[in-house]
């Protein structure tokens, strides 16, 4: 069986923010340039694998992009309801990161890694 680790462990900061009031966009951004590129190379966070998360059709995911000088992963889908809306619940966006916590990232195992 495959070894897997949580996105949690890879990254020093997953958050959630507005993309203007129509759009909510989300940033991975890695311990390392290392881990990085392994998360990048397995394509496991990709537009489909946000349409599960949140529950909507893969059209609304606007784009997952690699910013390698930053050693990030961006993602932005089109918001349910626009910002400020009536029975729109999080005006700035920064709420809605919970679902990506639960990502498992296929991992191999360095000999140079600690257990």
């Amino acid at each position: 069986m495959a070894e897997t680790k949580n996105i949690r462990e890879l990254v020093d900061v997953i958050r959630s923010k507005n993309a203007g009031p129509y759009e909510i966009t989300f940033d991975f951004i890695f311990k390392s340039f290392d881990i990085y590129e392994k998360v990048k190379a397995s394509k496991v966070i990709n537009e489909r694998l946000i349409a599960e998360l949140y529950d909507i059709a893969i059209e609304d995911v606007i784009s997952v992009i690699n910013y390698d000088q930053a050693k990030a992963i961006k993602a932005t889908i089109v918001r349910p309801r626009s910002s400020g809306a009536v029975g729109e619940t999080d005006v700035y966006g920064a709420q809605q990161h919970a679902p990506l916590l639960s990502i498992e990232v296929p991992w191999e195992r360095s000999k140079y890694e600690e257990d």
